[in-house]
């Protein structure tokens, strides 16, 4: 049963990191920008990717759990055409993997998996005379003869 669900995890995990980014990739525009440490209103400095349209510059927030970046690193930002202030580093580490659906994608079936093992573990009296009902053979009709 594992071996079957493996491949329909993989699938549904890729189809959803797919269709669920954003700004979406497909109908996103790719440019370059560097980053800049600025400071937020807490005093604490904050990684931006900072990057221009036009006349227009934008900064984007960088900062991501295990994402090391240097001041004046030259990345990759995705936005939407209609909105470019809605943007995102665009890597493999914060735009494709999010840690936090990589871990909600792993807990959710093993809680699951969990559930399901206790409820079956210990069944009720009634369900396992059940199970022996049926389990035991049908009569047929010709049986009677041997």
């Amino acid at each position: 049963m594992i071996k079957s669900i493996i491949p329909f995890y993989i699938i549904c995990v890729g189809l959803y990191i797919l269709f669920s980014r954003k700004p979406d990739f497909q109908d996103g525009e790719i440019t370059t920008g560097s980053i800049h440490y600025i400071t937020d209103s807490t005093n604490k400095s904050v990684p931006k990717a900072v990057f221009s349209i036009g006349k227009d510059e934008y900064a984007v927030n960088a900062g991501y759990v295990f994402r090391n970046l240097k001041e004046g690193q030259t990345v990759q930002v995705i936005y939407e055409t209609s909105d470019p202030s809605k943007a995102a580093l665009y890597s493999w580490w914060g735009y494709w993997l999010q840690w936090d659906e990589l871990l909600g994608s792993i807990l959710i079936p093993v809680v699951f998996l969990f559930i399901a093992k206790e409820i079956t573990a210990r069944p009720t009296p009634e369900a396992l005379l059940e199970e022996m009902d049926m389990r035991k053979p049908r009569k047929r009709k010709n049986d009677d003869d041997i």
